[in-house]
């Protein structure tokens, strides 16, 4: 993942406008959709359309009468929609190791580093400004209900060897560190951290669909008692 940063002044105002593109693998699609204005319409209004009717019934004829071009255009871009599916995950998750790096930086305390990316991968999502060619918050109704979908699949070894999950991976390790960093004797540093990661949004779908399998249904803010709950469950584990 890289970013490529970009100014804009505006004139007659002390206001600098900036903007940060995220690069992604070229694995990830047949042409970057960032590079053209129905590139990014296609990123924006697919992001929206899933996250209405959902994965299954999202086609590319219906995005192509949404966007008010043809199937043709979109598949310039993305093979198919399971392709475009993971690359929306795959930004999703480049996002959040740029929100994490970005806010955390200047942290030297291992564990509340630690404590600052579990509230970042927790806290309900809203609109960032330095992405405007993006709807985060429907992002990450996608990556709560779909992102499984990227995954438990047939070729997922050979999506694997594309490096198409990278950017989930990176920051599994990431987090992974911080836990060998505060209990260099915990044996299992990856396994839980994927599985914090996992939780963080499996547990707001069962919140909202499967109220039997978490109590976080009976609460007001399932995000807030999400954070709590994958923060204990990190901490006491590695605390054991």
């Amino acid at each position: 993942m890289k970013l490529v940063d970009s100014f804009t002044i505006t004139h007659g105002s002390n206001r600098i406008m900036s903007s940060i593109q995220i690069q992604l693998s070229s694995n990830l699609y047949c042409k970057d959709p960032q590079s053209t204005d129905l590139g990014k319409r296609i990123v924006l209004d697919s992001i929206q359309l899933i996250s209405e009717i959902g994965f299954e019934a999202f086609t590319f004829k219906k995005l192509s009468t949404r966007i008010e071009s043809t199937e043709a255009s979109i598949y310039r871009y993305f093979g198919n929609k399971h392709k475009l599916l993971v690359y929306l995950i795959a930004w999703y998750w480049a996002w959040m190791e740029y929100k994490i790096e970005y806010e955390t930086h200047h942290l030297q305390d291992s564990r509340e580093k630690l404590d600052k990316i579990i509230h970042l991968i927790t806290e309900r999502k809203v609109p960032d400004e330095t992405f405007p060619d993006i709807d985060e918050e429907a992002l990450n109704k996608i990556v709560i209900a779909e992102s499984d979908k990227t995954y438990l699949t047939k070729q997922v070894d050979k999506d694997n060897e594309k490096g198409l999950f990278k950017g989930y991976k990176t920051l599994c390790h990431r987090i992974a560190l911080l836990i060998e960093t505060i209990n260099p004797n915990f044996t299992f540093s990856h396994a839980l951290a994927s599985t914090a990661l996992e939780a963080s949004n499996q547990q707001v779908f069962f919140a909202e669909h499967l109220r039997s399998l978490t109590e976080l249904s009976q609460l007001e803010d399932p995000y807030s008692a999400n954070y709590h709950f994958i923060k204990n469950m990190i901490f006491k584990t590695i605390e054991a």
